[in-house]
């Protein structure tokens, strides 16, 4: 992992008496999931897309988010609450801050690195290339500080190691793939087939459902006061979260493997996937079924042919009403 996993799990390591003290240690992971939810629900206070009620079921209804949380002390859960974090920032106009925070997430588990295409679009759009450029600046300088102790004794086993594109996964642990032969699941061509609809979901909603100007979207380059007014107009804050969430969303869905512990990496974003886009009264109940059978898939173990295949119409599913719903 990244330097900034070393340095946090270093420090619960001496907190908790060398990792001896195991209750401490659910203690504060227990902490760190009120915090967590406390800034989901800032988020979702912001945006006012989702119905009251949803918000039992993110807080009570989930078994696996729970064990990730207080019995598993995933470093999964510390780079999504940092992420988070940082999502506030941006909602507050604060992107300095937020890139750093971002970056800081980065350096506890790549996955963030998901909301990354999202992240590149709100900057180009908020601040063109030029302006662009110094907050990517402040998370590849904060990345080079937290590493530093590693790149100067050995740059190329950090790198390739911390931000190993092409590691391979146990077929034991795949959630989302248990209907592949293990041969296929392992072979080099598929992950990299799954970086095809990967990309192009990127672009179709990078051109068609984040971009909401008449103009072309290398327009982003231009200096923001150049541009003409989007139409037709959106809450920014919805647009901050709907872009950030949707790409994460993405790659979760063409994901080379999704264990156990990866579900916190988009749990608390669903909602408002499928809450952001407008809903008839009758249309809230499927959207509270395709939740619970998200859960059930992720609380199958060990996984099946049936859970994965469950898993995957789901996604689909989720996707397609962004599509038609937002488009």
């Amino acid at each position: 992992y990244p330097a900034g996993f070393v340095y946090i799990f270093l420090g619960l390591y001496y907190a908790t008496g060398r990792g001896s003290d195991v209750r401490l240690a659910q203690y504060l992971f227990a902490g760190l999931y009120l915090l967590h939810l406390l800034l989901v629900f800032r988020i979702y206070c912001r945006t006012n897309k989702v119905p009251p009620y949803v918000f039992f079921f993110m807080c009570c209804a989930s078994y696996r988010i729970h064990s990730i949380f207080v019995l598993r002390l995933f470093n999964d859960t510390v780079a999504m609450a940092i992420l988070f974090l940082a999502i506030n920032l941006f909602l507050d106009e604060r992107w300095s801050w937020g890139c750093l925070i971002f970056s800081l997430a980065v350096s506890v588990k790549m996955n963030i690195l998901l909301f990354a295409p999202g992240l590149l679009f709100l900057l180009l759009k908020r601040f063109g290339l030029l302006g662009c450029i110094p907050k990517l600046c402040i998370c590849a300088l904060l990345q080079v500080l937290l590493g530093l102790p590693f790149l100067l004794v050995n740059p190329v086993g950090y790198l390739s190691r911390s931000f190993d594109l092409g590691r391979q996964f146990q077929f034991k642990w795949t959630v989302n793939w248990r209907f592949l032969p293990e041969e296929v699941f392992q072979h080099r061509a598929f992950h990299t087939t799954l970086l095809l609809p990967h990309l192009a979901g990127l672009g179709l909603f990078a051109l068609h459902l984040w971009h909401r100007s008449r103009e072309s979207i290398l327009t982003l380059l231009k200096d923001p006061a150049e541009r003409k007014p989007p139409s037709p107009p959106l809450s920014a804050n919805n647009i901050i979260v709907f872009v950030l969430f949707s790409s994460n969303f993405l790659g979760v869905c063409c994901s080379r493997s999704l264990h156990y512990q990866f579900y916190v990496w988009y749990f608390h974003t669903l909602p408002y996937l499928l809450w952001c886009t407008p809903t008839a009264k009758l249309a809230h109940m499927p959207k509270v079924l395709l939740l619970g059978v998200i859960e059930l898939c992720w609380n199958t173990y060990p996984s099946t042919a049936c859970s994965s295949l469950s898993l995957h119409v789901c996604h689909g599913l989720v996707l397609l009403q962004l599509w038609l719903g937002t488009a």
